[in-house]
C-alpha cells in the first residue's frame, strides 16, 4: 500500500472521497519509520572535528596555553620553596631569607591569579566564536537539507542540537577547558618536581595511579552512554513539548490532555533513568578519587617518615612531598569533576556532527541549465515515485499540461496528489520518468530558478510572526506597498485586513493565532498572487473559506490564471468544473483524465463520484 494511503489526517472520516491533503503527511510518517538509527561517533573522532573550528583562533590558543603554563608554575614551585624555606631559613633562624622566600611565593600567587583571569577571558573570546560559527554551519546545513530530513525528525528534537547540544559544548569550552589543561600540566609538573627531589618515594606515590586510572575506566565506559541517552531523550521531550504546544485545540477538543501527559511521562521516567545513572556514576568519581588521594597520602606520609628516620630525607623536602602529593590529588580529582561536562559535550558534539554529515538527496546539477521566464509547459513521462524503497507512491505518470492550461488533480485521500506537486517543485527527485518545464528536465535546473517560477498556496497555510504586509511580501522583498495591496485584493484579503488593529502594519502573533484559519489562507494565496508566477500551484487553497469567500477567490484566481499554468487540487466540484484538463488519480495511477464533460460523458470514476455528490446535494 503507498505511503500516502497509509496514513490519513484526523479528519478523513469526514472529508468527501475526492478531497485533498495537506502536504507533507504520508512522507512525513513512512521516512519517520523507515529512517536510519543514529549512529554514535568516536570521541576522538569528534575532538578532532571540532578542533577544526577552534584553528582560526590558534594564536589566542597558544597564548592561553602560555598562561596555563604559568599558572601551573605556583603548583610546581609553591612546596618547593617552602622545602628549601624549613631547611634553610626556618631551621638556621634567617628571618631575612625567609621573609624573601615568603615574597617570591607571594609574586608567585599574584602572577597565577592574573594569568587564571587573563586566561578565562581569552578562552571566552575564543569559545563563543567559535560556537557561534558552528551554530552557523550548522543552521546552514540545516536549510540546506531537502524535506526527506524534515520528514524523518521531530522539529523539536531538530531544535534541541541547535540549542541544548551546542549550549553544552559552550559550558565546556568556555568554563572547563582551561580547567582541565592546567589540570594536566600542573600534574606534569607535579610529577616532575617529585622525580627530581626523591626518585624512590616519586615511584612510591604513582604506586595508586593504575587504580585511579582503573576508576576512571571503568565509570567513564558507562557513565559516557548514560550521557549520550540523556541527550536523546531530552531531544524526544523538547520534540514532544513543542508538537503539544502547537497542537492545544486538537489536544483540548479530543480531551487527549491526558494522553499527551502520559507519553510525557514515560519519555520523562526515561530521562530521569539515564541522568541519574550519568550523575550517580559520574558522582561517583569524585568521592572513588578522594579515597585513592587519601591513600597515596597515607603512603607516602609512612615511606617519608620511615626515610626521614633513617635521615635519607630532611624534614624539608617530606614536607614538600606531602604537598606535591596533595596537589598530585588536586588536577586528578578536578579532572574527575569535568568528566561529566566534558562527555555530556561530547555526546551533544556527537548529535550535532551526525546533522551535519547527513547528505541532501536533492541537489543541483554541478552544470545547471537557465531557463529564464518560463511559459508554464510541464509534461510528466512515465514518472514513478517511492517515499520508502519498494513501496511505490506514484506508477507510471502521464501528464501534460499546456501553457496556461488549467490541470485539476482529483482522486481519494492518500492517491498521490500532493505528491505530484512535491515532485514539480523537486521537494523530493523522482525514482524514474520525467519532468520537463518549457521541455528541460527539472533536475537539470537550479532549484531556486525552477522554484522561482512556482506560486505554490498549500492547504496548511503557514505565516511568519511579522506584520501582514511583510507576509504578503515574503516572495519578494523589493514589492511597493501599492503591488502588495493590488496582490491582498486579487486574493480578496485587502477588505478584512483595512479592518484589523493596525491594517498591514499588524503583527501575527506566532502561528498567526490571532486570524482565522480563512484569512490565514487568503494571506497566503495573496503572497502567491505577488510573486507573478508562470506556474500556479493551489493544494486545497479555498477548503478553509466559507462559500462566498470562495467564490471571490475563484474570479480573483480566474484573472490570476490568465496567462498561467495552474495545478489545482480541489474536491469541489465548482473549483475544478471549469478546469482545461482533470486528470483522476488512484492508487498512485492516473485512471482517467480529460474536460469535466468528456469524464461524465465516460461514465468512468469521476462521472461516480459527480453522481454522488449530485444526489448528496438533492438530499
Amino acid at each position: 500500500m503507498p505511503a500516502e494511503k497509509q496514513h490519513k489526517s484526523d479528519n478523513s472520516a469526514s472529508v468527501p472521497i475526492f478531497a485533498g491533503r495537506g502536504p507533507g503527511h504520508g512522507p512525513r510518517h513512512a521516512a519517520m519509520a523507515a529512517g536510519p538509527k543514529p549512529k554514535v561517533k568516536d570521541a576522538r573522532k569528534t575532538i578532532l572535528r571540532f578542533g577544526a573550528y577552534l584553528r582560526p583562533f590558534l594564536p589566542r590558543l597558544t597564548a592561553v596555553f602560555i598562561l596555563v603554563i604559568i599558572a601551573s608554575a605556583q603548583s610546581m614551585l609553591g612546596p618547593y620553596l617552602i622545602s628549601r624555606a624549613i631547611d634553610g631559613p626556618i631551621l638556621s633562624g634567617d628571618f631575612p631569607g625567609l621573609l624573601r622566600i615568603s615574597l617570591i611565593m607571594l609574586g608567585l600567587y599574584v602572577i597565577t591569579a592574573a594569568a587564571n583571569g587573563l586566561m578565562q577571558i581569552i578562552m571566552i573570546g575564543v569559545s563563543q566564536p567559535a560556537l557561534r560559527n558552528l551554530r552557523r554551519d550548522l543552521f546552514r546545513h540545516i536549510q540546506s537539507l531537502d524535506l526527506a530530513f524534515f520528514d524523518s525528525r521531530p522539529r523539536g528534537e531538530i531544535i534541541s542540537r541547535m540549542t541544548n547540544d551546542v549550549e553544552n559544548i559552550s559550558n565546556v569550552l568556555s568554563q572547563s577547558i582551561t580547567q582541565f589543561f592546567t589540570s594536566i600540566l600542573s600534574l606534569t609538573g607535579v610529577l616532575i618536581m617529585m622525580f627530581l627531589m626523591n626518585v624512590p618515594l616519586a615511584f612510591i606515590t604513582l604506586a595508586t595511579i593504575p587504580l585511579s586510572f582503573l576508576i576512571t575506566g571503568f565509570i567513564g565506559r558507562y557513565s559516557r552512554e548514560n550521557f549520550r541517552k540523556r541527550q536523546r531523550h531530552l531531544g524526544e521531550i523538547n520534540a514532544h513539548i513543542e508538537e503539544t504546544v502547537t497542537a492545544q485545540r486538537i489536544i483540548k477538543l479530543y480531551g487527549k490532555e491526558a494522553d499527551m501527559e502520559e507519553t510525557l511521562a514515560i519519555s520523562n521516567r526515561q530521562l530521569k533513568g539515564a541522568s541519574i545513572r550519568a550523575q550517580v556514576l559520574g558522582g561517583l568519581m569524585g568521592p572513588l578519587m578522594n579515597m585513592t588521594n587519601n591513600l597515596r597520602y597515607l603512603i607516602v606520609a609512612a615511606a617519608g617518615g620511615i626515610l626521614g628516620i633513617r635521615e635519607i630525607l630532611t624534614i624539608g623536602v617530606i614536607a614538600a612531598f606531602l604537598n606535591y602529593t596533595r596537589q598530585f590529588g588536586r588536577p586528578l580529582n578536578q579532572l574527575a569533576q569535568l568528566y561529566n561536562s566534558i562527555l555530556s559535550a561530547l555526546a551533544g558534539a556527537e548529535r550535532i556532527f551526525e546533522v551535519l554529515d547527513e547528505k541532501a538527496r536533492v541537489v543541483d546539477d554541478p552544470a545547471p541549465l537557465t531557463i529564464g521566464k518560463t511559459r508554464g509547459h510541464v509534461v510528466f513521462d512515465q514518472v514513478n515515485f517511492s517515499y520508502i524503497p519498494d513501496t511505490p507512491v506514484l506508477k507510471d505518470i502521464t501528464l501534460e499540461a499546456q501553457p496556461g492550461q488549467t490541470v485539476a488533480l482529483v482522486g481519494p485521500t492518500g492517491a498521490g496528489k500532493t505528491t505530484i506537486i512535491n515532485l514539480l517543485s523537486r521537494f523530493y527527485d523522482i525514482d524514474s520518468g520525467t519532468i520537463l518545464l518549457d521541455g528541460k528536465d527539472i533536475r537539470r535546473l537550479k532549484r531556486s530558478e525552477l522554484r522561482g517560477s512556482l506560486g505554490l498556496v498549500l492547504q496548511d497555510t503557514f505565516l511568519f510572526s511579522a506584520s501582514v504586509r511583510e507576509n504578503i511580501r515574503y516572495g519578494r522583498p523589493d514589492a511597493t506597498d501599492e503591488e502588495v495591496r493590488r496582490a491582498a485584493e486579487t486574493a480578496c484579503a485587502d477588505h478584512f485586513i483595512h479592518h484589523l488593529p493596525e491594517g498591514y502594519e499588524t503583527r501575527l502573533s506566532e502561528d498567526a493565532s490571532n486570524l482565522s484559519q480563512g484569512q490565514r489562507q487568503l494571506l497566503a494565496i495573496a503572497r502567491a498572487v505577488l510573486l507573478d508566477p508562470s506556474i500556479l500551484i493551489l493544494d486545497e487553497a479555498t477548503s478553509s473559506v466559507d462559500t462566498r469567500t470562495e467564490k471571490l477567490i475563484q474570479e480573483g484566481m480566474t484573472r490570476l490564471r490568465q496567462g498561467r499554468t495552474s495545478f489545482v487540487i480541489a474536491h469541489r466540484l465548482s473549483t475544478i468544473r471549469d478546469a482545461d484538463l482533470i486528470a483522476v488519480i488512484e492508487d498512485g495511477r492516473i485512471e482517467e483524465q480529460g474536460t469535466h464533460q468528456s469524464l461524465l460523458t465516460a461514465e468512468g470514476v469521476y462521472a461516480q463520484f459527480h453522481r454522488s455528490r449530485f444526489e448528496t446535494s438533492l438530499n
